[in-house]
Protein backbone atom coordinates (compact mmCIF):
# COMPACT_ATOMS: atom_id res chain seq x y z
CA UNK A 1 0.00 0.00 0.00
CA UNK A 2 1.52 3.27 -1.11
CA UNK A 3 1.43 6.54 0.75
CA UNK A 4 -1.21 7.94 -1.60
CA UNK A 5 -3.63 5.07 -1.07
CA UNK A 6 -3.04 5.15 2.69
CA UNK A 7 -3.85 8.87 2.81
CA UNK A 8 -6.92 8.33 0.61
CA UNK A 9 -8.10 5.49 2.84
CA UNK A 10 -7.63 7.62 5.95
CA UNK A 11 -9.58 10.53 4.43
CA UNK A 12 -12.41 8.18 3.43
CA UNK A 13 -12.64 6.76 6.97
CA UNK A 14 -12.37 10.18 8.58
CA UNK A 15 -14.80 11.69 6.09
CA UNK A 16 -17.42 9.01 6.76
CA UNK A 17 -17.00 9.45 10.50
CA UNK A 18 -17.28 13.24 10.24
CA UNK A 19 -20.35 12.85 8.01
CA UNK A 20 -21.90 10.49 10.57
CA UNK A 21 -21.32 13.01 13.39
CA UNK A 22 -22.82 15.79 11.24
CA UNK A 23 -25.89 13.77 10.19
CA UNK A 24 -26.97 12.96 13.75
CA UNK A 25 -27.49 16.55 14.99
CA UNK A 26 -28.87 17.66 11.61
CA UNK A 27 -31.41 14.83 11.77
CA UNK A 28 -32.31 15.70 15.36
CA UNK A 29 -32.97 19.30 14.33
CA UNK A 30 -35.10 18.11 11.40
CA UNK A 31 -37.24 15.74 13.50
CA UNK A 32 -39.84 18.31 14.56
CA UNK A 33 -39.62 20.07 11.20
CA UNK A 34 -41.02 18.70 7.97
CA UNK A 35 -38.36 16.45 6.56
CA UNK A 36 -36.82 13.01 6.90
CA UNK A 37 -35.15 13.70 10.26
CA UNK A 38 -35.26 10.16 11.64
CA UNK A 39 -33.81 8.71 8.45
CA UNK A 40 -30.94 11.19 8.64
CA UNK A 41 -30.22 10.27 12.28
CA UNK A 42 -30.26 6.56 11.47
CA UNK A 43 -27.97 7.20 8.48
CA UNK A 44 -25.51 8.95 10.79
CA UNK A 45 -25.64 6.09 13.28
CA UNK A 46 -25.13 3.57 10.46
CA UNK A 47 -21.99 5.40 9.34
CA UNK A 48 -20.67 5.53 12.90
CA UNK A 49 -21.48 1.86 13.50
CA UNK A 50 -18.55 0.96 11.26
CA UNK A 51 -16.24 2.39 13.90
CA UNK A 52 -18.06 2.47 17.25
CA UNK A 53 -19.54 -0.43 19.21
CA UNK A 54 -22.14 1.83 20.85
CA UNK A 55 -23.47 2.79 17.41
CA UNK A 56 -23.66 -0.90 16.44
CA UNK A 57 -25.70 -1.58 19.60
CA UNK A 58 -28.05 1.30 18.78
CA UNK A 59 -28.37 0.32 15.11
CA UNK A 60 -29.18 -3.39 15.60
CA UNK A 61 -32.58 -2.90 17.32
CA UNK A 62 -33.39 -0.05 14.92
CA UNK A 63 -32.76 -2.34 11.96
CA UNK A 64 -34.87 -5.08 13.52
CA UNK A 65 -37.79 -2.73 14.24
CA UNK A 66 -37.55 -1.10 10.81
CA UNK A 67 -37.65 -4.52 9.14
CA UNK A 68 -40.68 -5.56 11.20
CA UNK A 69 -42.45 -2.29 10.37
CA UNK A 70 -41.63 -2.64 6.67
CA UNK A 71 -42.98 -6.20 6.57
CA UNK A 72 -46.12 -5.10 8.41
CA UNK A 73 -46.59 -2.12 6.09
CA UNK A 74 -46.60 -4.21 2.91
CA UNK A 75 -48.51 -7.20 4.27
CA UNK A 76 -51.88 -6.06 2.87
CA UNK A 77 -53.04 -3.91 -0.03
CA UNK A 78 -54.93 -1.43 2.18
CA UNK A 79 -51.72 -0.71 4.12
CA UNK A 80 -49.81 -0.24 0.88
CA UNK A 81 -52.52 2.09 -0.46
CA UNK A 82 -52.51 4.13 2.76
CA UNK A 83 -48.72 4.45 2.58
CA UNK A 84 -48.93 5.69 -1.00
CA UNK A 85 -51.64 8.17 0.01
CA UNK A 86 -49.48 9.33 2.93
CA UNK A 87 -46.75 10.23 0.43
CA UNK A 88 -49.31 12.00 -1.77
CA UNK A 89 -50.47 13.95 1.31
CA UNK A 90 -46.89 15.03 2.11
CA UNK A 91 -46.31 16.06 -1.48
CA UNK A 92 -49.56 18.07 -1.54
CA UNK A 93 -48.60 19.78 1.72
CA UNK A 94 -45.29 20.70 0.09
CA UNK A 95 -47.17 22.37 -2.74
CA UNK A 96 -49.33 24.28 -0.25
CA UNK A 97 -46.32 25.44 1.77
CA UNK A 98 -44.54 26.44 -1.47
CA UNK A 99 -47.55 28.54 -2.55
CA UNK A 100 -48.01 29.91 0.99
CA UNK A 101 -51.68 30.94 0.88
CA UNK A 102 -52.96 33.33 3.51
CA UNK A 103 -54.61 31.64 6.48
CA UNK A 104 -56.96 33.05 9.12
CA UNK A 105 -55.23 34.58 12.11
CA UNK A 106 -55.52 32.60 15.33
CA UNK A 107 -53.53 31.84 18.47
CA UNK A 108 -52.74 28.68 20.38
CA UNK A 109 -51.54 29.03 23.98
CA UNK A 110 -50.80 32.69 23.36
CA UNK A 111 -48.75 32.06 20.21
CA UNK A 112 -50.21 33.86 17.21
CA UNK A 113 -50.44 32.36 13.73
CA UNK A 114 -51.44 33.85 10.39
CA UNK A 115 -51.89 35.40 7.96
CA UNK A 116 -48.92 33.40 6.59
CA UNK A 117 -48.30 29.70 7.13
CA UNK A 118 -45.67 28.99 9.76
CA UNK A 119 -42.28 28.24 8.16
CA UNK A 120 -43.73 28.90 4.70
CA UNK A 121 -41.56 28.86 1.63
CA UNK A 122 -39.33 26.69 -0.48
CA UNK A 123 -37.26 25.15 2.35
CA UNK A 124 -40.28 23.60 4.06
CA UNK A 125 -41.72 22.51 0.70
CA UNK A 126 -38.48 20.76 -0.23
CA UNK A 127 -38.41 19.03 3.16
CA UNK A 128 -41.97 17.78 2.66
CA UNK A 129 -41.22 16.62 -0.88
CA UNK A 130 -38.06 14.84 0.29
CA UNK A 131 -40.13 13.06 2.94
CA UNK A 132 -42.69 11.99 0.34
CA UNK A 133 -40.01 10.70 -2.00
CA UNK A 134 -38.24 8.87 0.84
CA UNK A 135 -41.56 7.28 1.86
CA UNK A 136 -42.27 6.10 -1.69
CA UNK A 137 -38.75 4.75 -2.20
CA UNK A 138 -38.85 2.87 1.11
CA UNK A 139 -42.32 1.54 0.30
CA UNK A 140 -41.14 0.29 -3.11
CA UNK A 141 -38.09 -1.34 -1.53
CA UNK A 142 -40.19 -2.95 1.21
CA UNK A 143 -42.72 -4.18 -1.33
CA UNK A 144 -40.02 -5.72 -3.53
CA UNK A 145 -38.23 -7.28 -0.58
CA UNK A 146 -40.99 -8.44 1.79
CA UNK A 147 -44.41 -8.43 0.14
CA UNK A 148 -45.85 -11.91 -0.15
CA UNK A 149 -48.81 -12.58 -2.44
CA UNK A 150 -51.94 -13.32 -0.41
CA UNK A 151 -51.97 -17.03 -1.21
CA UNK A 152 -48.37 -17.74 -0.20
CA UNK A 153 -48.22 -16.80 3.47
CA UNK A 154 -45.74 -18.97 5.36
CA UNK A 155 -46.40 -20.37 8.79
CA UNK A 156 -43.87 -19.72 11.55
CA UNK A 157 -44.76 -23.01 13.27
Amino acid sequence: MGLGSAVTSWFQRAGLEILGWILIPVGIVLMPLPGPGMLIVVSGIALLSRRYVWAQRVLEPLERRATEAAKYGVATWPRIALSILGGVWLFALGVIWWQSPDIPEFSVLGVGFGPELPAHGWATAIGLWASAIAAWVLLAYSFARWHEPSGSAHSNA
